[in-house]
């Protein structure tokens, strides 16, 4: 049931509305000024608020302002015995939902009302989304115990309440991005936007465009101005990944970024001033890139002001089996299948795997898994063969023939077929092999 608080010194009037109000299913509360109005808020969650304008301690207009300053998805309407311009400009700057006249507009409350409680409902539920999106990338869904992600996780934390640049340095597949959102979400920017680019998927003219926009006009199809990444997180964060990528004239550009906060448009003899908090990531070595002519020596120790190394999945294996588990239970849920376990043969498998993507690998390996099992636990079988080879001593079936191999593994290309309806380049990919050699292996098998 929506809450409805009326605040009006008006006895006879908050009678009526109330009245009104409460016939239509709402529970109404009454207050007759500002300052039991703010304490009917604090003690009740009200929904909508309808406020006159006039009151002896201060004015509905500035009153909606304090409203939506402090409790933003509630919508206030406003009434008033003689309606002004002016005072319905600034009632409306202030956020309320609507400003209207006592007794002639009497016919629009009940409408209004709904019409706010509907938007109180979509208020309540972006809050809820971003919440949840806040939740997802934050340190504490980052999930591992060893003493190795621990103290990346704890330096993240501490890094993030600053405006400080970050490098994240790591292996491919380590969790650069995601750690990244967390810094940005555990920041005073968290509210701002954060936009990510892979420095590594451009070409060096596309990669300019993309980081700083162009003015029309500026090359052939350039039909009007576009804004880059840094436009689009200006007061946010910009995550720069793969950054030993980065052409080097694009460095120098970088550079006066992080010196003056402004750049030129592709095309454009304008500056323009930005406010961005930059989160750069590699997998390369830098230092080494820097004695080969291959990266700015004075680039690099302005975005390692503050060096986060994130560890290889090899370096902390006591993380493994919780990892493990928490990609069963998302592709489980995907797949629709009732998966509850991993068999400790299975679990010694990847304990002994190098993994050299790291937690994407693993993430990948998981989710071929699923599909291929049709019981409730992971067993050994639904790995790859590498890891059954490797760990051959692991499985209860040591001598498997070659025959019992070769059926195994045409068992597990047409269940991967079937999951992706036909479509080899996915089935390729979940099985982590090329394509030649999954079209060789169903001419092979014979399969379907």
């Amino acid at each position: 049931m929506n809450r409805i608080l009326i605040i009006d010194d008006e006895e006879k009037i908050r009678t009526l509305l109330s009245r009104i109000i409460s016939l239509e299913g709402f529970e109404v509360f009454q207050a007759s000024d500002l300052r039991n109005g703010k304490k009917r808020l604090e003690i009740s969650e009200i929904d909508v608020v309808i406020c006159d304008v006039k009151l002896p301690d201060g004015s509905g207009v500035e009153f909606s302002k304090f409203v939506k300053d402090k409790y933003p998805s509630v919508e206030v309407i406003l009434l008033t015995a003689f309606g002004n311009i002016p005072d319905g400009v600034q009632a409306i700057k202030n956020g309320a939902f609507d400003y209207i006249t006592k007794g002639d507009d009497n016919n629009k409350i009940i409408p209004l009302v709904y019409k706010a409680t509907e938007k109180v409902a979509l208020n309540k539920r972006v809050l809820q989304l971003e919440k949840q999106l806040g939740n997802k990338y934050s340190f504490d869904t980052i999930i591992g115990k060893s003493k190795q992600i621990k103290f990346a996780i704890d330096s993240g934390k501490k890094v993030a309440v600053t405006d400080a640049t970050v490098l994240l340095t790591g292996e491919t597949g380590t969790g650069k991005e995601v750690f990244s959102q967390a810094i940005h979400n555990a920041s005073n920017r968290s509210k701002q936007n954060f936009v990510a680019i892979n420095c590594s998927a451009f070409s060096k003219e596309l990669l300019e465009n993309e980081l700083f926009g162009h003015k029309a006009g500026a090359f052939t199809g350039a039909i009007k101005d576009s804004k880059g990444i840094f436009d689009e997180a200006n007061n946010g964060t910009v995550f720069l990944d793969e950054i030993g990528e980065m052409p080097l004239d694009l460095q120098a550009k970088l550079l006066r970024v992080l010196e003056s906060g402004e750049f030129l448009k592709v095309g454009d003899n304008k500056v323009t001033k930005i406010n961005v908090r930059i989160i750069a990531a590699t997998n390369r070595d830098l230092e080494k890139e820097i004695e080969a002519g291959n990266f700015r020596e004075d680039l690099f120790y302005r975005i390692n002001i503050f060096n986060i190394s994130l560890p290889s999945l090899r370096e902390r294996v006591s993380d493994i089996e919780e990892l493990a588990h928490y990609f069963l239970k998302t592709f489980s849920i995907k797949t629709g299948k009732k998966i509850n376990s991993i068999s400790q043969d299975y679990l010694e498998a990847l304990k002994q795997h190098p993994w050299k993507g790291n937690i994407r690998e693993l993430r990948n390996v998981i989710e071929r898994s699923v599909i291929l099992t049709d019981e409730s636990e992971l067993e050994l079988i639904s790995l790859p063969s590498d890891f059954q080879n490797v760990n051959s001593n692991i499985s209860d079936n040591k001598n498997l023939s070659a025959f019992s191999l070769a059926s195994a593994e045409k068992i597990q290309i047409q269940k991967t077929l079937n999951y992706t309806k036909g479509n080899k380049a996915e089935a390729a990919r979940l099985l982590e092999i090329g394509i030649a050699t999954l079209y060789r292996k169903i001419e092979e098998y014979k399969i379907s």
